[in-house]
């Protein structure tokens, strides 16, 4: 692990899985890490979890919904509030949704929550990520983009909903939001990376609820990646030296991969950029 000491961290969907392994690893390298979680019980004992596992003092829990616009002002204006500038934006947290859902803004939660929530989050905090001496963000894809279109004339699925359909939609998002943001931020000291975990066997996809989901996990769980492997790429992206001056690139297994044609595609990024920022009402709301 490389010395990260001093270095301030905001890690989403931190509570579990992968957020919860690079919460750990990173804090154990020295950072002063922030687990930004959307429920304050869950957040809460996960908290206890990484302070034990870590042997650091230097964790703290923000909540934050995702699936809220008002959420993720009132975070980001917490945080800069308590902070001058932030080294590391890990953006983790992701959901996938069975039947269709809606996020509080109305949005299908797949594109409303991994790509959107994350979309303005970032937005917000570029200001004390331009403050580090380098900052990072690493924004959590997936292989699942290479199946992915996006949908931007029923960007939530109002006609013909599919889990496969909506979640690859939204990594293929992240990873065209990466590319256009590290275009923007060419001339800042700033990276934006992205990367495909692996398949890892988290909670994701389980309904807390019914437990729906969980057999399927059991029969598979051999084939998986543990979290703590899953996360070793977004931890490489935080933290490494190597990656320093890299920026807009895809990661695999801690090295550069091919993506699709199509999340390569420069026209489509500045498309879904436009797209996102009407949704979040960027131009009203900059600052």
């Amino acid at each position: 692990m490389n010395d990260m000491t001093g270095k301030i961290i905001i890690v989403t969907g931190a509570n579990s899985g992968m957020g919860l392994a690079t919460t750990v690893e990173l804090a154990k390298g020295g950072a002063h890490v922030v687990m930004a979680c959307r429920s304050q019980a869950r957040g809460e004992a996960a908290l206890r979890q990484a302070l034990q596992e870590s042997g650091s003092s230097k964790i703290e829990l923000m909540t934050l919904d995702l699936g809220s616009f008002d959420s993720i002002r009132v975070f980001a204006s917490d945080f800069k509030a308590k902070y001058d500038r932030l080294d590391v934006l890990v953006n983790n947290a992701g959901v996938v949704t069975l039947k269709r859902e809606l996020t509080q803004d109305g949005y299908e939660a797949m594109m409303g929550v991994n790509h959107l929530g994350h979309f303005l989050l970032t937005n917000k905090l570029l200001e004390p990520l331009q403050r580090a001496h380098q900052g990072r963000v690493v924004n959590v894809s997936s292989g699942a983009h290479k199946v992915g279109s996006l949908h931007l004339d029923d960007p939530n699925l109002g006609k013909g909903f599919n889990v496969v359909k909506g979640y690859a939609q939204s990594k293929l998002a992240n990873i065209l939001f990466t590319k256009e943001l590290a275009h923007r931020l060419q001339s800042t000291r700033v990276t934006v990376n992205t990367l495909h975990p692996g398949a890892v066997s988290t909670s994701i996809g389980v309904n807390r609820d019914t437990g729906f989901g969980k057999a399927v996990h059991k029969l598979l769980g051999p084939f998986f990646l543990t979290a703590q492997e899953g996360a070793r790429t977004a931890i490489y992206l935080a933290s490494s030296p190597e990656v320093e001056h890299v920026t807009g690139e895809y990661y695999v297994k801690c090295k550069p991969a091919k993506t699709t044609e199509k999340a390569r595609d420069p026209k489509l990024a500045a498309r879904l950029w436009a797209w996102s920022e009407q949704q979040v009402g960027w131009e009203s709301d900059k600052g």
